[in-house]
């Protein structure tokens, strides 16, 4: 019970200022969506600063067309503050606009064709819905994250016979080879519902508890995502147990001065060691799968957006959709990320970034710590 309401909504001015019914509101709260925290004193719902906090995020996420059950396991995701749901957000709603302008330009088109008496294909017609719509966005999108062919050549080659393979914290698909029978694992529904049509059918699941019996896999692999893991070494051992082969793509932070390795993170961003505080060491890494380690190179023009692909590219960092597509900038909050921006910004512009890094022009390739994890 609360006095008063000097710091709280009451539900049906929420309502009102949210654009739905308060019946709507009623049903989030008996759902344990969206739960008031307090009840004014005549015992009416009572909405504090961070319960509205949770209730844009639900209409958001509703509003983007995502069903009640996964959009409570978005807002509950421990791993996801308000400035990462807000980063995420935007990158939807801009994905949704840019999808809407596209089909509005085709249906011009076709429009434009049918005042002047040509009659559109079947095939042209479909087009306007199809994979071919994603191609029309894809320019706005530079940062997307996307398969590295000389990298999934090597994780492909190390998936050696198998023809059955469970892809885990799959995100949208990228590096799941076409030619093995493949079977996603992710627990985002943000990721799951990017996945483009006909990709590998996808488990709603986390690494640390996946839901196959035994050795039912002829391989397992992880591309980048074991940092995101609230276990990594649970959810290895995991893979260890389902499948009878297992590939890794992941990253080095225990040999000794490892932070050195990368410019970025050596001279702009050092709270990067932060976020690898607990992180496994590579030995214990390798050890929960039973097996071995080697060095992936990062070629200098790699089609990947993750953090290190543009090392010899700084000028990307500029870009904000170059850092969206990376957790590790959300990670370390707006004002790291921007003191970082801003000091690239001025030694790339006084010349200080390439009398730093002068070695970098001659090198097509860079060893910056990401390995692959072979048992």
């Amino acid at each position: 019970m609360v006095s008063g309401v000097e710091e709280h909504l009451t539900v049906g001015r929420v309502a009102e200022l949210a654009g739905v019914s308060v019946r709507t509101l009623h049903h989030y709260d008996e759902i344990g969506l969206v739960q008031p925290s307090a009840r004014t004193a005549a015992g009416y719902r009572a909405y504090s600063a961070s319960d509205v906090e949770r209730l844009r995020e639900v209409l958001a996420y509703r509003r983007l067309g995502f069903a009640l059950r996964d959009i409570a396991d978005l807002v509950d995701d421990p791993a996801t503050d308000a400035v990462a749901h807000l980063h995420r957000l935007r990158g939807l709603l801009l994905e949704q606009r840019d999808r809407a302008a596209a089909m509005v330009t085709a249906i011009d088109t076709e429009l434009k064709a049918r005042a002047m008496g040509i009659e559109t294909t079947s095939e042209e017609r479909l087009r306007v819905l199809g994979a071919q719509l994603y191609d029309a966005i894809g320019s706005a999108y530079p940062a997307t994250r996307r398969t590295e062919p000389r990298i999934a050549a090597r994780v492909w080659a190390a998936l050696g016979d198998a023809r059955t393979v469970l892809n885990v914290g799959a995100g949208t698909g990228s590096y799941e080879p076409p030619d093995r029978d493949v079977t996603a694992v992710e627990p985002s529904a943000v990721m799951r519902a990017q996945r483009p049509v006909g990709a590998a059918p996808c488990v709603a699941a986390s690494a640390e508890s996946l839901p196959f019996e035994d050795q039912s896999f002829d391989a397992a692999m992880a591309f980048s995502t074991v940092h995101h893991w609230q276990d990594p070494i649970a959810g290895l051992r995991e893979m260890r147990r389902v499948a009878r082969r297992v590939v890794v793509f992941t990253y080095d932070a225990s040999t000794t001065g490892w932070l050195q390795r990368f410019w970025l993170t050596r001279d702009y961003l050092p709270e990067f060691a932060g976020l690898l505080t607990d992180w496994p060491s590579l030995a214990d890494l390798t050890r929960a799968i039973g097996g071995h380690a080697e060095p992936v190179l990062i070629p200098w023009d790699c089609a990947d957006g993750f953090f290190e692909a543009h090392w010899r590219r700084p000028e990307a960092y500029l870009e904000e959709d170059v850092r969206r597509a990376v957790s590790v900038w959300t990670r370390v909050g707006p004002q790291a990320e921007q003191r970082a921006v801003n000091g690239l910004r001025d030694d790339l512009s006084s010349g200080r970034w390439a009398e730093r890094n002068r070695d970098l022009v001659a090198l097509d390739a860079a060893e910056l710590g990401l390995r692959l994890l072979i048992a």
